[in-house]
């Protein structure tokens, strides 16, 4: 290959895509030609990346001809027939959806914490993790590689635009049928005035908090916290990882925000912890209770890196360590982690 390598947007015009341009455009420029593509329905339209007014092209087989690196950000249905077809054509596949996360010929790759997997890909596709997974999985990772982690448990507070733009819809209508009310003071009076359109959540969103997120799997647990236990395991190479996770949605527009207790193998301070967290790629530490300084979704979001605040060693148990840790879903949690892991596979194919 000569020059820069040719990338494709497969999925530029949804609410990832949207992101992702603008990394595009903050970002090295280390691409060469960036075709913009989705579905058929959208093609024609024109959307701004690096500054200049770029066309939206129709998937097709013929759009994929020439391209180095295709960053998919679609749903799992369309990634699994289209990625084998972009890398059957020559194109390392970097894919946000969950079609191939738990595929053993696919690295599941966080670039702050595993950069050597991308290197080994059997099927030409790289894998990005879930948007809960990556919200915590950087500091964790730091944490990990200095006191070798022992064992989650780990509860969510997800953000309405983990479900798209249907979920922001959602809460925002919700919103105006509460607003200036006095609902919420009494049982049931929420769910009456928001009706039986609950969008794509189990219950009312505006006002309260659903202890559920994804589908119904074994025993209860549900499809958003098996994928956190297996991608974390994947992830950090401990195929063995007790991780228990209860994932939950919230009224918030952007950022995940997670309670995370994890316990290591040797003892812990928070000292160390402090300093590891102060230096790790990607992190930002902000914890100072005594004067209000722990990350919210409002501090984080827009925001690339992951925040931890609320430190703690355990009270019962030394080796192991309380924290609270934020990260903007849409950023770091899809397009960011997505186009980190083409820059990587940029320098690689570039070198060659």
């Amino acid at each position: 290959m000569t020059g820069k390598p040719t990338l494709a947007v497969v999925g530029a015009t949804g609410a990832v895509g949207a992101v992702m341009l603008q990394i595009l455009s903050q970002h090295a420029d280390v691409w060469g030609e960036i075709r913009l593509v989705a579905s058929p329905r959208s093609a024609g339209r024109k959307l701004v990346v690096r500054g200049a007014e770029t066309e939206v092209l129709a998937l097709s087989e013929e759009v994929l001809e020439g391209v180095d690196v295709a960053m998919f950000d679609v749903p799992d249905d369309v990634a699994a027939r289209w990625a084998p077809i972009a890398a059957a054509k020559g194109a390392v596949v970097v894919d946000n959806s969950a079609a191939f996360r738990m595929d053993p010929d696919v690295p599941l790759v966080v670039p702050e914490v595993n950069p050597h997997a991308v290197r080994v890909r059997p099927r030409g596709i790289v894998a990005s993790p879930n948007c809960t997974t990556l919200s915590m999985i950087v500091a964790v990772g730091a944490l990990h590689a200095e006191f070798g982690l022992a064992g989650l448990v780990v509860s969510s507070y997800q953000a309405v635009s983990g479900e798209g733009r249907s979920g922001v819809d959602t809460l925002r209508t919700q919103l105006s049928l509460v607003a200036g009310t006095e609902l919420g003071t009494n049982p049931g009076d929420v769910r009456r005035a928001v009706g039986d359109d609950t969008g794509p959540f189990a219950a009312p969103i505006a006002l309260n908090v659903v202890p559920w997120a994804g589908s119904l799997v074994d025993d209860g647990w549900s499809s958003e916290e098996m994928k956190v236990r297996a991608e974390s395991r994947k992830i950090l190479d401990r195929p063995g990882l007790p991780v228990s996770v209860t994932c939950v949605r919230v009224p918030v527009l952007t950022t995940h925000s997670l309670a995370v207790h994890a316990r290591f193998e040797d003892e812990v301070s928070v000292e160390r912890a402090h300093e590891i967290l102060a230096t790790a790629p990607g992190v930002v530490l902000f914890d100072n209770p005594a004067a209000g300084e722990f990350p919210t979704p409002a501090d984080v979001v827009g925001t690339d890196p992951t925040w931890v605040g609320r430190v703690r060693r355990s009270l019962d148990d030394p080796t192991a360590l309380e924290l609270f840790v934020c990260g903007d879903n849409l950023r770091k949690g899809a397009a960011l982690n997505t186009a980190q892991i083409a820059e990587l596979v940029a320098a690689e194919i570039g070198a060659v």
